[in-house]
């Protein structure tokens, strides 16, 4: 694989180590873990092979802070849904929306820290100071609600998702469906557009 314009190589080897071809040395998935909040590009390759595994080791380091911090990020709840799409034929559809809900909360997250700033103003206390709760909360209920209409979004026929008068008559056409599943779809990029925006 070829290298790319400011990509760091990571090799993995057999023994599972771990080796940065930019720096020529060794490093753990902790290491890892510090470079992806640093911003650095980088791919992991099989060392024999040259097979691209930076998802495997991405995913491992996501395994590695769920399971030694306190602090889970993904709750039960969000890795049972995940876990139910895997093989649904709305797979497809899952990578996509989370990467822009994960971006459009970035960018939400960026205008708090803005607006605390400017609150505030630039200083060591400012900056190490915790956004207010409410801020918070307002954030996370915000991206919920996004999340779980996208979801019922996702599953229109499951049981109780819908609470339209539409959702108990049983369709009798398959291509009305898919179109209305359309319409969905549309309707949700539009939304994740504007939270871009």
């Amino acid at each position: 694989m070829a290298k790319k314009d400011g990509e760091i190589i990571i090799k993995k080897y057999a023994n599972r180590r771990l080796y940065n071809t930019d720096t020529s040395t060794y490093v753990t998935l902790d290491d890892l873990a510090v470079m992806v909040k640093n911003g650095d590009d980088f791919v992991v390759q099989d060392a024999k092979s040259g097979d691209d595994i930076t998802h495997s080791v991405l995913t491992q380091i996501i395994f590695e802070q769920e399971s030694k911090t306190g602090n889970t990020l993904l709750p039960i709840s969000f890795l049972r849904q995940l876990i139910a799409f895997y093989g649904d034929q709305m797979q497809m559809v899952v990578p996509s929306y989370l990467e822009h809900s994960m971006h459009a909360f970035t960018a939400q997250q960026g205008e708090m820290r803005e607006k605390m700033a400017k609150a505030f103003g630039d200083n060591p206390m400012a900056r190490n100071m915790q956004l207010p709760m409410q801020m918070v909360e307002e954030q996370v209920r915000r991206n919920t609600e996004i999340f779980q209409q996208a979801m019922q979004m996702f599953s229109p026929f499951g049981g109780g998702q819908r609470e339209d008068k539409d959702a108990a008559k049983p369709k009798s056409n398959e291509g009305r469906d898919i179109n209305d599943l359309k319409d969905q779809l549309r309707t949700l990029q539009e939304k994740i557009d504007r939270l871009g925006e």
